[in-house]
């Protein structure tokens, strides 16, 4: 399973590597307690939960020192993934829903993440600015925009301007129309070959 992800990031850390090869038994652990993760989704954790969420690593390379906030974490995704990927930079996880923070916390503890905070707490409470905010498919992006337009950051430090980026499946056409000047829209299957990937894409925004 961890070969899924040291083939597109072959130069992972021996931590990094444990780190990754830990999530499925802890994930098969809470999902018996806490159904965080569809039952048939959940021996495909790595290519429909992990690697989908490390598309945004090949969108972009965050610097050190770089703040995402991860919007809707639900389980932990994408923001744990990112955060294994990126030890030098800040994540805060966020969803409103207390089990599933549970559950994201959990395991952020379990496997040793210093660089990563899970909070219960909606997008409208979160007042902290961050240099990007990150989502998987958790509202449509004219209101993703509206919500957490104020937590974008004014300090650059990466070659990519801050702002939002998501992902996201199927037709996004209407979505993206009020952005369409500005908006990035790149296919997942430009980063990864399996075709589970196709009709996905990951959505960036400069705010």
């Amino acid at each position: 399973m961890l070969d899924l992800i040291t083939r597109y990031f072959p130069s992972l850390t021996d931590l990094q590597q444990e780190q990754f090869s830990r999530l499925l038994p802890l994930y098969q652990e809470w999902n018996e307690k806490i159904n965080v993760i569809s039952r048939r989704d959940i021996d495909s954790l790595y290519l429909h939960h992990v690697l989908h969420s490390l598309a945004i690593a090949k969108f972009c390379q965050f610097r050190p020192g770089t703040t995402i906030l991860d919007l809707g974490t639900g389980g932990g995704f994408p923001g744990l993934p990112l955060a294994i990927l990126f030890p030098e930079c800040r994540f805060r996880l966020i969803d409103g829903t207390g089990k599933k923070i549970l559950v994201a916390r959990s395991i952020a503890e379990a496997i040793g993440l210093t660089n990563c905070q899970c909070l219960q707490r909606r997008g409208e409470e979160e007042t902290e600015r961050f240099h990007f905010v990150v989502s998987r498919a958790v509202m449509p992006l004219p209101d993703l925009v509206r919500l957490v337009r104020k937590n974008v950051s004014r300090q650059q430090i990466n070659a990519l301007p801050n702002g939002i980026i998501c992902l996201k499946g199927g037709n996004v056409e209407g979505e993206v129309m009020p952005f369409r000047n500005i908006v990035e829209v790149t296919p997942v299957s430009d980063f990864f070959g399996e075709e589970w990937f196709e009709g996905k894409h990951v959505i960036y925004l400069p705010v």
